[in-house]
């Protein structure tokens, strides 16, 4: 068992964010240890699969449907392939923002705006903005 400030110390993760976390059924404590609230061991593999969620870009309601109520993952192979299309479209507009600005800083333009590569970069932002 460890107290909430040993899986603070251990997962990298503040108190209050345990917490928070415990108020709204992400994890679950199995008592206290005076006023300090004791986890099992396992709440560090729930703890890395909320991370892990998070640095997917899934909100905190959508993690709790995923890693499932009992620290068994239920996880929605249709939510997970609709979040690998939404970072692969990431990775490509950052891509072109990644050249862009590798192009801005090498261009021998005077003035970017007369740059016609530049001006094209400019076309596809306001695109994708659209």
């Amino acid at each position: 068992m460890l107290d909430i400030s040993e899986l603070s110390r251990r997962t990298g993760f503040p108190a209050s964010k345990l917490r928070y976390y415990e108020e709204i059924g992400l994890i679950r404590s199995i008592g206290r240890k005076g006023l300090k609230r004791l986890f099992e061991e396992e709440v560090t593999t729930r703890l890395a699969l909320i991370s892990l969620g998070q640095t997917a870009g899934f909100s905190l309601t959508e993690i709790r449907r995923l890693i499932g109520a009992e620290g068994q993952p239920a996880l929605d192979l249709a939510a997970l392939g609709q979040r690998a299309e939404t970072i692969d479209q990431q990775i490509s507009e950052l891509t072109v923002l990644r050249d862009g600005i590798r192009h801005i800083m090498n261009c021998s333009a005077e003035n970017h705006l007369e740059c016609p590569r530049f001006k094209r970069i400019m076309r596809v932002a306001l695109k994708r903005r659209a």
